[in-house]
């Protein structure tokens, strides 16, 4: 099998690696990178407990080769928080009790910041239709609309303040 040098700048900081060409972007990240927040659910995007923002769009990185991420931006859901400080979707999960088991909240939040960055004041029914390809097999997801409000108010209070 032939492998492939490539460079991925994950939240920030540059993985380089050697890599067989059918690897998969979310094994790179997990394996290779060990950032093991994102999650492998499915294998067939159904899911979207593996999606991660590249270059500002969401992707499932089970379905995208790491090849395919050579030279891109990616995001995880380790690059949301600012250090200490949780990013306000998921601190709206912490204060809203937006999931249960928690294996999709990565792929949720990562669906949620890129709505939010879209359309930070999401009506309910633009916030179940931006978080649709996520799955979640413990809540009804009403905890979850609660929690991206929450979110959206919060980020809204911080823009107005300044």
């Amino acid at each position: 099998m032939s492998k492939h040098e490539i460079t991925v700048n994950i939240n920030g900081q540059d993985y380089t690696d050697n890599v067989d060409a059918r690897l998969l972007l979310v094994h790179f990240i997990r394996e290779n990178c060990n950032l093991t927040g994102t999650h492998i659910g499915c294998d067939s995007s159904h899911c979207g407990a593996c999606t991660v923002s590249v270059d500002g769009s969401t992707s499932k990185s089970c379905t995208m080769f790491a090849v395919q991420a050579n030279g891109k931006t990616v995001e995880t859901i380790e690059g949301v928080a600012n250090g200490a400080e949780l990013h306000p979707l998921q601190e709206g999960f912490w204060e809203k009790h937006g999931l249960q088991c928690g294996y999709c909240t990565p792929g949720m939040i990562m669906s949620a910041k890129h709505l939010l960055s879209k359309n930070p004041n999401p009506t309910e029914d633009e916030i179940r239709w931006g978080i649709s390809g996520n799955l979640c097999r413990c809540t009804g997801y009403n905890k979850i609309v609660e929690a991206i409000q929450y979110a959206a108010e919060k980020m809204g209070e911080e823009v107005a303040s300044g």
